[in-house]
């Protein structure tokens, strides 16, 4: 903002004061009046030209007179700067915002000194709106503020009612700023903006306003809320306000109907001032096709879609709104170049219309001369050239705003005479129309809640033909329509979901696969139906990055949220990733083993996030144990990195240090105690239910010495039990654990004592009837659940495990969490056939998709087959029950070569 000449391109002083004096009549005026600070600007003395343009108003005790001088000044100074480029456009629209800022603060303290000479002026506040709470301020603007007071802040006369001496101060700062004098103006104040404007007073009361935006607000009054910024006056108050109505503005649910309006609005904008409008002469800078308002919109529609779920969004400046839309990939990085690079320009040019005769115009001249001289006073040599300038900026500016309308208008109202339900069940191809219609007709008749009010019913006539169409087309339409009513009625309120999916219709064929093919995600999405507006984002069907930027991810909270409201967060947020990630499998959209270590990424950035939180809360109490520290180890599934929708979460509680040292907090505890409570409070973080619903099931057992022992031990009395006391079994458990939370150096030395223990010599033969015992008794305890639960069925995934884990244990090698890579190098040393790793693989990838698809280890209903298929790269349902018993035989095989006796796979 305040860069000096030397930091600035070489700038054309001389040609800007020319353009000036040539082509705009209200700068000339201002040169006449201020010569002095064209001299300055004339010698490139532009840090002295603004600071005297800012000291105009001095030594004039009328407030309106002071500020009058300074914003001819001003107004003088930057228009010159920007004409000669010196100054680029934020800071034209920031120093011209900051302007605003000020004259409205003077304003607002004159107007209430004006009736109360000896009081502090508080309790009246301006929220800027628009461009003006954007910092993006036109040059020759209205403003558009919201005036608010605390009655019981605002200074007034004793025999004052507060409401009415809020409107003596609100008439007073509209005329102190907007009145023209011998002097001009300040700004032209435009209060339409404030709730209810038509009914209600200039001020309003701030709980009346909290009132207005929490009840009855509008769709559009949402957009404008974007931008809106404490500005002046009791700046604290202010703020206060909006951090109140932040909920309103930006909502975790998306609201479909809002969308769907902001969808009408833009429609209604475009027909209005743009319908078969041509650039040319006349052409709206600001609302013409391809213009300020469609960049604007584009922007702001998807902050209202997206901003509530990533506050990474709440952005008020457009350029600044556009690149951090493209960093979330939201939209492409080109659209947002693009269209920065287009609002750029727009705004520069809605300057130079506005400089000519200080009027808040955007619109070209029809004047073939005073279009040239516009051009002109840009630099370009004619109005030609700058109509094909514009031109070529409507063209890839409304392209992408034609895209937007196609996405979020909406498709129309319901036809005033519908097609009658049996005609159109009947057209689809249902067997028993007439049956089914009835039963559909039904849905309406109270039994779901979620259709109850009128609201509901209208929102589901609107997307009951697709729906339908969508049904019909299921592979098991029976199915999917069951699960469709078992959603109905699990739904408080269905007007959203209903409005998504007309929004979105082609959400509608992913609705239905969830609901014929997966039960799990189905029971997730009647729980939670706004885990479906995570399906709108482009990412939606991206794998999650690494631990820790999903941990970043889930981690995000509001300011002033507590440790409960965190919880709740990491639920939500997780939820609706391991959403995603079920719909991705059904989609065949990655290979489930990719999906099984997107799973475990998500639970161990939940452990990361949670653990730390956990640990911030109990120290608050309890301090730190001096020189020691919580460090979490993950075994079974989540320590090989391969979880599925289905698992537990296996951990270890492990600190470092001395058990006997006391923590240092208000409320101390001896080292045991400590991590033992802390441990407690850890798995509470990742296992209560909260509002927000469960998040995972831990399990502690594989502790030492198991439920007996402490929850939580230290690294010396791990590796003790580990060497000395642990069993077979809880070695080869050992060979997939992980060192998950910690620091980095704690999880490495854990790391080394895992793999020295790993590494201990042992008795093959005593080895050998170890594992063979286990197992045998894991057979006659926990039989297979069903033909396609190929972890417990003899030939399956438990039997591989125990191959591989008897052989890193006998030979002390293949030390990898990751069973893949574990099968992999027992393979290159000659140990196991490379064609265990593809037997265990097909598998691994089976379990994945089962856990959502047949949860119960049966198979599942014929329409499901193919996906189950496919996901396993099977031709079809018979290709793949012949793999699977080529796998089992496979490992079958590799038993025999390993434990020399035969295994019975069918």
């Amino acid at each position: 903002m305040t860069a000096t000449i030397a930091e600035r391109p070489d700038p054309d002083w001389t040609g800007a004061i020319d353009r000036a004096r040539t082509y705009a009549p209200f700068l000339s005026r201002a040169l006449d009046r201020r010569p002095d600070l064209g001299e300055l600007l004339g010698a490139g003395r532009l840090d002295e030209a603004l600071a005297l343009a800012h000291a105009a108003g001095e030594g004039t005790e009328d407030v309106g007179i002071a500020l009058r001088r300074e914003r001819l000044a001003l107004s003088l100074v930057i228009a010159l700067a920007d004409l000669a480029g010196a100054m680029p456009l934020l800071e034209v629209t920031g120093r011209l915002s900051a302007f605003a800022d000020r004259a409205l603060d003077a304003a607002i303290k004159a107007a209430i000194l004006r009736r109360v000479p000896d009081a502090v002026p508080t309790g009246f506040t301006g929220i800027a709106l628009g461009k003006h709470g954007a910092g993006e301020l036109n040059y020759s603007s209205d403003i558009d503020p919201i005036l608010l007071f605390d009655p019981l802040a605002l200074p007034r006369r004793e025999r004052d009612d507060p409401a009415e001496a809020a409107q003596m101060v609100a008439r007073r700062v509209v005329e102190l700023l907007s009145t023209i004098t011998g002097e001009g103006y300040v700004f032209r104040v435009d209060l339409r903006l404030r709730p209810q404007s038509e009914v209600t007073p200039l001020a309003l009361s701030f709980d009346a306003a909290i009132t207005h935006y929490e009840s009855s607000a509008l769709a559009w009054e949402r957009a404008a809320f974007i931008r809106a910024r404490a500005a002046a006056g009791d700046i604290a108050r202010g703020q206060a306000f909006l951090d109140t109505i932040r909920p309103f503005v930006w909502r975790r649910s998306l609201d479909f109907g809002a969308i769907a309006e902001i969808g009408r609005l833009t429609i209604r904008i475009r027909d209005h001032y743009a319908g078969g409008q041509r650039v040319g002469p006349g052409y709206d800078l600001k609302r013409g096709r391809g213009g300020i308002r469609e960049v604007e919109f584009f922007a702001q529609t998807h902050q209202l879609i997206h901003g509530g779920r990533n506050p990474a969004l709440r952005l008020r400046g457009v350029r600044a709104s556009l690149d951090a839309l493209a960093q979330a990939g939201i939209i492409a990085a080109d659209d947002a170049q693009v269209l920065g690079t287009s609002y750029d320009r727009l705004r520069t040019l809605e300057h130079r219309l506005q400089m000519v005769a200080d009027q808040q115009t955007h619109s070209l001249p029809l004047d073939p001369i005073a279009l040239d001289g516009v051009a002109r006073l840009d630099g370009l040599p004619d109005g030609a050239t700058l109509v094909n300038e514009l031109a070529a900026i409507s063209d890839v500016v409304g392209s992408r705003f034609d895209t937007l309308i196609a996405a979020w208008a909406p498709r129309g109202a319901v036809a005033a005479e519908p097609v009658p339900l049996v005609r159109d069940l009947d057209a689809l191809g249902f067997a028993d129309p007439e049956a089914l219609a009835a039963r559909i007709e039904g849905w309406n008749n109270g039994r779901y809640r979620a259709l109850r009010s009128e609201a509901a019913r209208i929102a589901f006539a609107r997307i009951r033909h697709p729906l339908l169409k969508a049904l019909a087309a299921a592979p098991d339409p029976d199915r999917a329509l069951l699960r469709w009513e078992q959603l109905l009625d699990h739904l408080p309120s269905a007007i959203n979901i209903f409005r998504l999916l007309e929004a979105r219709p082609g959400l509608f064929d992913v609705v239905m696969r969830i609901l014929a093919h997966a039960p799990t995600l189905a029971d997730e999405l009647a729980r939670r139906a706004d885990l479906l507006d995570a399906l709108i984002d482009n990412t939606a069907f991206d794998l999650p990055g690494s631990v820790a930027t999903i941990a970043a991810r889930i981690a995000r909270t509001e300011k002033g949220d507590d440790y409960q409201c965190l919880l709740d967060a990491v639920r939500r947020r997780v939820g609706e990733i391991r959403f995603a990630l079920g719909v991705q499998l059904i989609e065949h959209i990655h290979d489930p083993l990719a999906i099984a270590a997107a799973l475990s990424r998500v639970a161990e950035a939940a452990i990361e996030v949670l653990g730390a939180a956990a640990e911030a809360e109990f120290a608050a109490t309890h301090g730190h144990v001096p020189n020691s520290r919580l460090v979490i180890l993950g075994l079974g599934r989540l320590g090989g990195g391969a979880l599925t929708h289905a698992s537990d979460l296996d951990l270890v509680f492990l600190f470092t240090g001395d058990f006997a040292d006391e923590s240092d907090g208000p409320r101390p505890l001896g080292g045991t105690l400590y991590y033992t409570r802390l441990s407690q409070r850890v798995v509470a973080a990742l296992s209560a239910p909260t509002a927000a619903g469960a998040l995972y099931e831990v399990d502690t057992r594989l502790r030492p010495s198991g439920t007996q022992g402490p929850i939580a031990v230290s690294f010396e009395s791990f590796e003790r039990y580990q060497r000395e006391e642990a069993w077979t079994w809880e070695h080869m458990a050992l060979c997939r654990a992980r060192p998950l939370f910690g620091t980095a150096q704690d999880r490495a030395d854990l790391a080394r004592i895992v793999q020295s223990v790993l590494c201990m010599p042992r008795d093959p033969e005593k080895l050998r009837a170890d594992v063979l015992k286990m197992r045998g008794d894991m057979a006659r305890h926990k039989p297979p659940k069903g033909p396609l639960d190929v972890k417990l069925a003899r030939g399956g995934l438990v039997d591989c495990e125990f191959i591989v884990h008897y052989l890193q244990l006998r030979e002390r090698i293949a030390i990898d969490p990751d069973l893949g890579e574990a099968i992999a190098m027992l393979a290159e040393a000659g140990h196991v056939e490379a064609a265990l790793g593809d037997a265990y693989a097909l598998l691994a990838r089976l379990l994945v998709v089962v856990r959502l698809v047949a949860p119960d280890g049966a198979y599942p209903p014929p329409a499901s087959r193919a996906i189950v298929a496919r996901a396993c790269d099977q031709a079809d349902w018979d290709s793949l029950l012949a793999a699977i018993a080529t796998a089992r035989e496979t490992i079958a095989a590799a038993w025999r070569e390993t434990f020399a006796e035969d295994l019975e796979t069918s």
